[in-house]
Formats: structure tokens, C-alpha cells, sequence
């Protein structure tokens, strides 16, 4: 069921593109968006990937909540809302004792003998949940797939559809709550998480490296932060009466981001603020490593001026070139040497979260780019990406630095995303 879903959410001031360009180049902009060959190309792919189902690709059995925040436009140009919103409810039905979100869900009857690292709710007895503890960001990608849904199909009465002893509403409020009261940092007025490389989910210390435990570093990143600004900025939009509770916070948020870890003097944020020391070798300086994705991020939290965004995209820019990467989905840069991560998917340089090259936050670049008025830019940069799709007749979870594509082959937060972007492109006036 087709929902024409993205015209209104992300119409762009044609005043913005035209600063930018002038009006006839605006025009020139505009036909050579409307002729791409890429562009109808990867709408029409990802619109037929979409028909297959929620979960992450096909390498994923779960439906996870980072994704699903990063497809549900997508997903509502196929599906009605009544699917859309299910979806939404299984986490609310799944929510942990303490606010928690978990980060994805998978039918009960698929876990095999042996699986212990999953969670069940009387709530919910179709579904075994999982997370990955070492992450921040699942209670504030949530709020933002609901936010996203009400923006999508006007239906508000989510909010008050009740689930267990608590509304909606209230279970939105209560997982902002669990990150203040088990993952904010007093000292820095940030919330915290383990030590992984920009928003990814592998820690450096043994194992698979995706739970919390006594070999934790637990640090504060511009990623996990930033994301917390967008969700409050979002709660706050769709819930009026939440500002009295969480604007002062949001505010306070933004400012110790900028205060503890943007570097003014280089232009970038820091990967890491250690609480209790670092995992890595004291002679190895991580502050000369770009974190891609914590500044795409931080660009939609409005923590950037256009100034700073432009500097940005040129960063990116010069170090995609030093790496010999394909696009500026590349997830930071220089990548961390071989051997600092346990988990051998990050090893070596250039692998997976370790300098992989992601059209999954590459395209939301693209989105900043085209919402603060770089059109030119976004188009240019997101060249590389549409071409790749069409090359490799799919999308794909990650490339290699040579542009070979990795991983799932029907990556859905790939296509969501550049989905998204395109369509933000040509709704441009």
C-alpha cells in the first residue's frame, strides 16, 4: 500500500538551494537530478527490497531498531501504517524492567538449543529480543522511528495506544529516563558507553565485543550523544508537554558536546573522552582518527554551524582521498591499526566499522548536505553511491576501500537511507 510518504516530511526551502546555486544553476541542478539513470534505478530497487520483509538484510534474522529508524520511510511507501506500527509496538512490548530498549527481535521459535543471550517478555511471547549492550543508541533510535512514523502518516493516536501498565508516551518518556539514570555521566553531562569505533558495536576488549563487562572501557562519544538530541528534540516536537522536562537536558547536552568534544583548533570531534582509561596502547594518539558517522550525526542534532558543516564535508573529502575510498560512507579515518580490536571482523584496517565504507550513514551526510542547503555537494557525493547499488544489483552492508562490495546483500538501512536522500533531492524547489 503505497503512502506517498515523503513529499511533506522533507520538502527543503527552495530559498536554501538557491543561495547556494543561484536560480538558473538551481535549474541546471534540478533537470540533471530529474534525468539520473542511478537515481529511478535505486528507487525502484529499494522499493523492491523493502516488499521482502523488515528484518536488516539477508544476513540478519532480527528486525533491529537502528535499521528500522533508517527505513520506515522507505517502508511506508509499501506498507500501511498498521504494519508500520506494529513493528514500533514489539519493542514497546519488550521493554526491560529499567526503560531499556532492546535492539532487535526475532521470532521465538527460530532460537536454537544454546542461545542464551536473549530476552522474553510476557508482553510480547512471539519474539526473543537481543542486545548489544555495548551501544547507546537504541532507547534514542526508537523515538526517533516513532517520531518518524507520526511525521510519515499523521497518526498521533500511537501515543496513547497502551501497552502493558504504560502508554506510549510514557514508555518514550521512561527510555530517555533509563539513559539518565544508567548512562549519563555527572562529571561531563553526557551519557556514556562502552569504547567502539565511531557508532559502531564491536568493543575493543575479548570476545565477539558486543556486551558490556568487567573488561569494559566506558567512554563518551559524539555519536551516542548526539543521537540523544535528536530524540529529545523529536519527543519534545510530538509531546509538547515533555519540554518542561527535557528541554533544559537537550540544552545542557548541546553544550557540554561541544564543550568536551569538539577540537576547535583541528575542526573535528574526538573520538573518546576514557572514564577509565583507554583500551589502546598509551603511545597510539586516537585523536587522529575521523569519526564520519558522530559528525553526520551531530550535523542533524544542529550541533554545527554551515560554516563548520561545509569543513566538515571537505574533511571528509580530503581524507576518502588518502584512504582511496569510494565515498564519504566511510566510517573514520585513518582506521585503528590491526590487532586493536579482539573481534577479528575488525581486523584488518579498512574492515567492517574499522574503515568500511557505509552507504548507511554516507547517504544521511547526503540528507544534512541537501537540508542545510550543499546541494551541489550532495549530489556530487552521492554519486558513488547510487553507481554501486547498480553495479552490484543490490545493496550491500559495507564496501571494501576498494568499492567491493561486503556483508548482506539486501542491506535495507542502505536503501532506506539513500532512498531518503533522493527523494529529498527531488522535492527540492
Amino acid at each position: 500500500m503505497k503512502r506517498c510518504a515523503l513529499t511533506f516530511l522533507y520538502l527543503v526551502p527552495a530559498f536554501i538551494a538557491v543561495a547556494q546555486t543561484g536560480q538558473s544553476g538551481n535549474q541546471v541542478l534540478g533537470e540533471r537530478i530529474k534525468s539520473n539513470q542511478y537515481f529511478s534505478y535505486v528507487k525502484s530497487k529499494a522499493l523492491e527490497v523493502m516488499k521482502t520483509g523488515f528484518n536488516a538484510g539477508d544476513g540478519y534474522r532480527e528486525v533491529w531498531i537502528r535499521d528500522y529508524n533508517t527505513f520506515i520511510e522507505l517502508a511506508a511507501e509499501v506498507y500501511s501504517k498498521e504494519v508500520l506500527k506494529e513493528n514500533l509496538l514489539v519493542f514497546f512490548r519488550m521493554q526491560g524492567d529499567d526503560g531499556n530498549i532492546i535492539d532487535g527481535f526475532t521470532p521465538a521459535e527460530k532460537i536454537g538449543k544454546g542461545e542464551t543471550d536473549f530476552s522474553y517478555s510476557k508482553l510480547e511471547p512471539r519474539y526473543a529480543g537481543h542486545k548489544n549492550t555495548v551501544e547507546t543508541d537504541q532507547e534514542t533510535s526508537l523515538v526517533q522511528a516513532v517520531y518518524k512514523y507520526i511525521q510519515l502518516t499523521g497518526d498521533k493516536s500511537i501515543l496513547s495506544e497502551k501497552v502493558g501498565d504504560k502508554t506510549v508516551s510514557q514508555r518514550l518518556d521512561w527510555a530517555m529516563k533509563f539513559l539518565m539514570d544508567h548512562r549519563y555521566n555527572k562529571q561531563y553531562g553526557l551519557i556514556i558507553g562502552a569504547t567502539t569505533a565511531d557508532w559502531g558495536d564491536v568493543q575493543p576488549e575479548h570476545g565477539w565485543g558486543v556486551d558490556l563487562d568487567n573488561n569494559t572501557h566506558p567512554a563518551i562519544d559524539i555519536y551516542d550523544n548526539a543521537m540523544l538530541i535528536v530524540a529529545l528534540n523529536n519527543l519534545m516536537e510530538i509531546d509538547p508537554s515533555s519540554k518542561k522536562q527535557w528541554a533544559e537536558i537537550k540544552e545542557r547536552l548541546a553544550k557540554n558536546c561541544m564543550k568536551y568534544l569538539w577540537d576547535k583548533k583541528e575542526q573535528k570531534f574526538i573520538p573518546h573522552i576514557y572514564l577509565k582509561g583507554s583500551p589502546f596502547p598509551a603511545d597510539f594518539d586516537e585523536n587522529k582518527i575521523y569519526y564520519f558517522g558522530g559528525t553526520t550525526v551531530a550535523i542533524e542534532a544542529g550541533l554545527l554551524s554551515r560554516q563548520e558543516i561545509k569543513a566538515s564535508l571537505e574533511e571528509m573529502k580530503k581524507r576518502v582521498k588518502q584512504a582511496g575510498a569510494a565515498s564519504i560512507g566511510l566510517t573514520l579515518y585513518p582506521p585503528y591499526p590491526d590487532g586493536y580490536f579482539a573481534n577479528k571482523i575488525m581486523n584488518p584496517v579498512y574492515s567492517y566499522q574499522n574503515g568500511g565504507d557505509w552507504t548507511w550513514f554516507g547517504a544521511r551526510m547526503i540528507q544534512q548536505l541537501v537540508k542545510y542547503g550543499f546541494t551541489e555537494d550532495a549530489y556530487e557525493q552521492i554519486q558513488p553511491m547510487v553507481k554501486r547499488v547498480k553495479d552490484n544489483s543490490g545493496f550491500y552492508e559495507w564496501y571494501s576501500v576498494d568499492n567491493k562490495p561486503r556483508g548482506s546483500g539486501t542491506f535495507r538501512g542502505e536503501a532506506g537511507v539513500l532512498y531518503t536522500a533522493i527523494r529529498m533531492m527531488e522535492n527540492l524547489k
